[in-house]
């Protein structure tokens, strides 16, 4: 119950009980919000980073992200971690774009902000994963901490809870 205390009238006190209560899209961006399945996509030392993140010691469940997955098909979240190259791009936009909607991608590590110390001397390392795929969140370091993984998901999760996707008085279309 301590999440749901953050957002006061949420918790109704009832004779017997108490009732979850809230706007359907608050409900639903709080569930988003805390629920994400990184896809990874770990080419180089950053992955190791990523991958301590993941251990007991900063236990990266305590989100609800702990569950990587290995199909883009199952993940909202991508995380990009390490140097990418060019023949990485096709690969890497293909497996965006079989993830499903809504989805996200964090650029872990300054090889994938902006090719790092690489940039310079190669002419295959990519400039930054942004000119491949929209990055929601960067997270800067050579290698970055583990602990700075957590801060850009507590940061995406901020985003996700603060998203408008339902336009009041906008009718609801089903399809069959």
């Amino acid at each position: 119950m301590a999440v749901i205390d953050k957002w006061p009238g949420w918790i109704a006190k009832l004779p017997g009980g108490s009732v979850a209560m809230g706007k359907v899209e608050e409900l639903l961006n709080w569930s988003r919000a805390n629920s994400l399945w990184p896809l990874t996509y770990g080419i180089a030392c950053c992955a190791i980073e990523m991958m301590c993140a993941g251990a007991s010691r900063f236990d990266i469940d305590r989100f609800g992200a702990g569950v990587f997955r290995p199909s883009p098909r199952q993940a909202d979240v991508m995380i990009v971690a390490g140097t990418v190259c060019d023949k990485m791009i096709e690969p890497l936009h293909r497996l965006y774009e079989q993830m499903p909607l809504p989805k996200y991608v964090i650029a872990y590590g300054s090889c994938a902000i902006s090719g790092g110390p690489f940039a310079q001397d190669s002419y295959s390392v990519v400039k930054g994963v942004d000119t491949i795929v929209p990055v929601d969140v960067y997270i800067p370091g050579c290698p970055p901490r583990p602990e700075s993984l957590l801060v850009g998901l507590m940061k995406l999760q901020e985003k996700i809870r603060t998203e408008r996707w339902c336009r009041p008085g906008a009718p609801i279309v089903v399809e069959d």
